[in-house]
C-alpha cells in the first residue's frame, strides 16, 4: 500500500492533533500491538530533525490514531515550510509501514 499524502498546517505556539482512522479495503485496521512514529523535518533527507509528533492509538481495535505536537512544541518551530511522514510499526510482523506523508507548514503565531 503506497502512502497517502496529505498536507497539513501547524499553527505556532498552539496545540496542533489530527486524528485518523486505518482502514485497508474500507475495513478498520486494528492497531493492537503496533507503535505509530512521526517526525517533522526541513527537507524529506534532512538529518536536522525539527520534532517528533507523538502518536497514540485511541482506538486501537478500531484502527484510531492521534497525531499530536504540544504548543511547547510548536513554539520553538520557525515558521516556514517543513516534510513529515507517519508510519506504523508491527511488532508481530517486524514490519514498518508509511501510512501518509506531506507538506507541513508552521504559521506563524502573533500573541506571545
Amino acid at each position: 500500500m503506497a502512502a497517502g499524502v496529505y498536507d497539513i498546517v501547524i499553527d505556532q505556539g498552539a496545540d496542533f492533533a489530527i486524528s485518523m482512522i486505518i482502514k485497508t479495503d474500507n475495513v478498520a485496521l486494528n492497531l493492537v500491538g503496533q507503535t505509530g512514529y512521526a517526525q517533522l523535518r526541513p527537507s524529506p533527507s534532512s538529518d536536522t530533525l525539527t520534532a517528533s509528533f507523538l502518536v497514540t492509538a485511541t482506538d486501537a481495535a478500531n484502527g484510531e490514531l492521534t497525531m499530536r505536537l504540544p504548543y511547547t512544541t510548536t513554539a520553538n518551530i520557525a515558521a516556514g515550510k517543513y516534510y513529515y511522514d507517519l508510519e506504523l510499526y508491527n511488532a508481530s510482523t517486524d514490519a514498518m509501514t508509511r501510512l501518509i506523508q506531506g507538506v507541513a507548514r508552521v504559521t506563524q503565531n502573533v500573541t506571545r
